[in-house]
């Protein structure tokens, strides 16, 4: 054997130089193919389960519509009235913003806390992607199914006799969608993180999600309400989200006599947006919970 001759101290620094230290990543530009491939992995997790995922949340929020109309609207023929519609076509779309929020919660809230308790987290932790690759690729799988549903459950409202679906302001109808869905999202990903079992899963959706999407304003208008419950309930961001929504399709809500309002609410919905995004990326580049 010959021996290979060493390096001058130059060229061995020159050489050691190019490398970081162990452990240390280096994310050298966006990478798009490694948030295009997480972000895939994440939508044929749930598409490979669309009965379950899709289907079925659209099967469930057409029954709540029938049973909700035919007790409180009369059905389609119904004389109750609601901001200057029937009952059914003021309901059908705050049940459709319901569905999309509760589906993007289920979805972002599963992904990590299924990989801490399967042993897979490291398929989120090692991949060459920064944290805000993380962060994009999870909320934005949770958006898909959650506007994957609320297709679904348009689709199925249309089967409903007496529900109009006409759009009067389609911005909104895009931009509180969304907002709502990241704003869920965004907190899925967040319990997903502090979760060690199902069982803290579950309690954030039954004893937070859950009352805050059915007290929001789905089957009412805040108006019936005391006063200091109508305080409470424009203290609830879901509120917005509902009313919002189904001002794009009736053109009236119950957040403002005032056109205004409205936009106020929309501009509110970002700004919390982005605070509870930047709240994540710093959870998520602390690695709290995930790398100990």
């Amino acid at each position: 054997m010959v021996d290979q001759p060493l390096p001058r101290d130059g060229a061995l620094s020159r050489s050691t130089g190019t490398f970081t230290p162990p452990g240390q990543p280096v994310f050298r530009g966006f990478n798009r193919l490694g948030l295009w491939t997480l972000y895939m992995k994440e939508v044929r997790r749930f598409f490979k389960v669309q009965t379950q995922t899709i289907w079925a949340p659209a099967v469930t929020t057409l029954l709540y519509l029938m049973i909700f109309t035919l007790a409180l609207g009369g059905g389609a023929n119904g004389g109750r009235e609601v901001l200057g519609v029937n009952f059914a076509s003021f309901v059908a779309p705050g049940l459709i913003a319901m569905g999309m929020i509760n589906n993007s919660f289920a979805n972002s809230s599963f992904s990590m806390l299924g990989g801490k308790i399967q042993g897979t987290i490291v398929d989120y932790l090692m991949p060459p992607i920064s944290t805000g690759e993380l962060m994009l690729a999870l909320v934005g799988a949770a958006v898909t199914r959650a506007v994957l549903v609320g297709l679904a459950v348009a689709g199925a409202m249309m089967l409903w006799p007496g529900v109009s679906l006409a759009v009067a302001h389609p911005w909104a109808v895009v931009w509180f969608g969304l907002m709502g869905a990241i704003l869920l999202a965004l907190i899925g990903v967040l319990t997903s993180v502090w979760a060690e079992k199902f069982d803290h899963n579950a309690a954030v959706t039954n004893f937070v999600i859950t009352p805050l999407s059915m007290l929001s304003g789905t089957f009412y208008v805040i108006d019936n309400l005391a006063p200091a419950f109508q305080a409470v309930s424009r203290m609830n961001p879901i509120f917005y989200v509902i009313s919002g929504f189904r001002f794009g399709f009736l053109g009236q809500s119950d957040i403002g006599s005032t056109n205004t309002a409205v936009l106020h609410g929309a501009i509110g919905l970002g700004v919390l947006n982005v605070m509870l995004a930047g709240l994540l990326y710093a959870v998520l580049r602390s690695g709290w919970k995930l790398k100990n």
